[in-house]
């Protein structure tokens, strides 16, 4: 069955219906990752490596999930991360998921691999938010974006740091499935020979030529955060894309603190990588960041039903971020820190057998066309 929009109550309702609606090529794009897919696993079980620390009598009566992202107050400090190809999931493709940002309250970066183009989803809404630049030229290239993007109105800019080559993802070469940037390859381009040669001296020319907040998307480690902040980086944005990238990389959520403690207050810290529940987007915060990226989970939703879909999984999303803070014994995710997280193992007797979709929804039936 299909959904109307209110009638979703659970997060897992959208993967159940963005599976229906895909074609499985597309699905496989959308739920995969790079060759054993280890990364993309560990992201999952780096959050399930953590528990609460609850405290009680406390008075959380009113709970605010509110939080600041570079000087804004969002009604839940989430970004819809940039994905490429997002036009896949739903016809309106990137404007769906900007005006479901800006409807809902929080923000939404737009990926340069994605359609519609940067001007066009700048006026679909009032405010654009961000623009991420994969490089696909040189610094001449790079500067015409950027002034692009300043004129169009987005607020911040973003360049992806952590691709610098194709990654083998498997599903897809099996299937032959080809997305717009693989295509060029497969036909024997280099798109990636700008990106490959991207470095910490174009990032400084950047820096040094506009004048608008700098996002570095990508940094895995407290070596590259302090760089960064040395450079006078606004955002550092750790993730590994997901596990589709480098293969057998670490959890996003378990190299955050030693990023958090290396940014030292400097710049602010952004996450993603496989953060699918409201309980996961608590625990970054405890852990000290200042945002959560939503990639997969903005798939989902926009593969169920577009625009109004997404803002509606944004609302449960809000609601089970509530849900924890209050039974944690806090009213805001300022109150938080680490003591509200502590490490303990996985659990694996629930992975055995089980796809990771399956694992973080045990409700959902994939199999049962009907649900």
């Amino acid at each position: 069955m299909a959904y109307p929009e209110r009638d979703y109550q659970t997060l897992h309702e959208f993967v159940h219906q963005a599976r229906l609606n895909l074609p499985q090529t597309t699905w496989d794009y959308l739920t995969g990752g790079a060759e054993t897919e280890t990364t993309q696993v560990r992201n999952r079980l780096a959050i399930e490596s953590l528990a609460f620390c609850p405290r009680v009598l406390r008075d959380v009566s009113q709970v605010d999930a509110s939080g600041d992202v570079l000087g804004n107050r969002l009604r839940l400090p989430v970004i819809l991360a940039p994905i490429g190809s997002v036009e896949s999931f739903t016809p309106e493709g990137a404007v769906a998921a900007a005006r479901a940002a800006e409807t809902f309250g929080c923000d939404h970066m737009l990926s340069s691999a994605c359609d519609p183009g940067l001007e066009e989803v700048a006026q679909s809404v009032r405010n654009p938010s961000m623009f991420q630049l994969y490089v696909r030229g040189d610094r001449a290239f790079v500067e015409d974006i950027g002034h692009r993007s300043i004129a169009a109105g987005y607020r911040a800019f973003c360049f992806t740091v952590g691709t610098a080559v194709y990654s083998r993802r498997e599903r897809d070469m099996a299937k032959r499935y080809l997305p717009r940037g693989r295509r060029r390859a497969w036909a024997g381009e280099n798109p990636m020979v700008y990106q490959a040669a991207l470095s910490w001296a174009d990032i400084e020319a950047f820096k040094a030529k506009f004048d608008v907040p700098l996002i570095l998307k990508g940094i895995a480690t407290a070596e590259d955060a302090r760089i960064a902040v040395d450079m006078g980086v606004q955002a550092i944005y750790v993730s590994n894309h997901g596990g589709r990238q480098l293969d057998h990389g670490l959890g996003s959520i378990g190299v955050l603190p030693e990023i958090v403690d290396a940014a030292g207050g400097k710049a602010e810290v952004w996450v993603d990588g496989g953060f699918m529940r409201g309980t996961d987007v608590v625990k970054a915060m405890a852990l000290g960041a200042n945002a959560v990226g939503l990639g997969r989970l903005q798939g989902y939703a926009l593969a169920a039903g577009g625009q109004p879909a997404m803002v509606r999984a944004l609302e449960i999303l809000e609601a089970e971020v509530k849900v924890a803070l209050g039974l944690l014994g806090v009213t805001s995710l300022a109150e938080l820190n680490r003591s509200y997280v502590t490490e303990v193992p996985p659990v694996p007797s629930q992975w055995n057998g089980k796809t990771m979709l399956e694992r973080m929804f045990p409700h959902l039936d994939l199999e049962d066309p009907g649900y």
